[in-house]
């Protein structure tokens, strides 16, 4: 039912179908492309901690300031440098990932055991491909754990960063509190929540299958 004390009016929702698929499209490419960027950006980081123990404490420390720093804030920051829009948008979700991947990545590849390191040594395994075949394997739970935890943080932080013209679902939320109409509020906070929700259902399962050995120990 439609009016004018109405939370939601469902005739805008139905004549606007079209809108929230466009929507919904920009809010996985942006979550997607910050997520893939931080994740390749966090390997190589990750890379160089490993490889130079010094350096993981002031990456940690870089990282950790961008992560600290307050969305708007940041995306205030780029837009009189890279302007209004996606790019801009982009520089400012995938700092917010590296902190979370950076510190997943190397404590997974840490809890690998020794005696798997100096078994792959033994079998005559090269270091890059001991890297690669070995200890990132073995990492895979608790990388996509921080690859869980980045996505569901982006995925909110682009409804802020329609604010800046990055499209997405915070475009309609800005356009509910511009008018003061609840409905596109509701759909694009409400829809915001629900991508996050599912997101974080589909790396859970993704953890339940590629660690089979505690499927194993909860069904005991």
């Amino acid at each position: 039912m439609n009016g004018p004390d109405s939370l939601v009016w469902w005739d805008w929702v139905g004549n606007h179908l079209d809108d929230i698929a466009a929507a919904t499209s920009e809010h996985l490419q942006l979550t997607f492309y910050a997520v893939a960027i931080g994740l390749a950006i966090s390997l190589v980081l990750a890379v160089v901690s490993l490889r130079w123990r010094r350096a993981y404490g002031p990456l940690v420390g870089f990282t950790n300031v961008l992560y600290s720093i307050p969305s708007l804030a940041l995306f205030g920051i780029f837009v009189p440098i890279t302007g209004f829009g996606f790019v801009t948008a982009e520089i400012a979700l995938v700092s917010y990932t590296l902190l979370i991947l950076l510190r997943n990545i190397v404590s997974g590849i840490d809890g690998v055991s020794p005696a798997v390191i100096e078994a792959a040594d033994a079998m005559g395994y090269e270091p890059w491909r001991r890297f690669l075949t070995v200890e990132l394997r073995l990492a895979a739970p608790a990388i996509v754990t921080g690859l869980r935890i980045a996505t569901v943080t982006v995925i909110g932080l682009v409804t802020v960063a329609a604010l800046i013209g990055s499209g997405g679902y915070g475009t309609f939320i800005r356009d509910g509190l511009s008018r003061s109409f609840s409905t596109p509020i509701i759909v694009g906070g409400g829809l915001s929540i629900a991508l996050a929700l599912m997101f974080d259902l589909i790396f859970i399962g993704i953890q339940w299958l590629i660690t089979p050995w505690a499927r194993k120990g909860a069904l005991r």
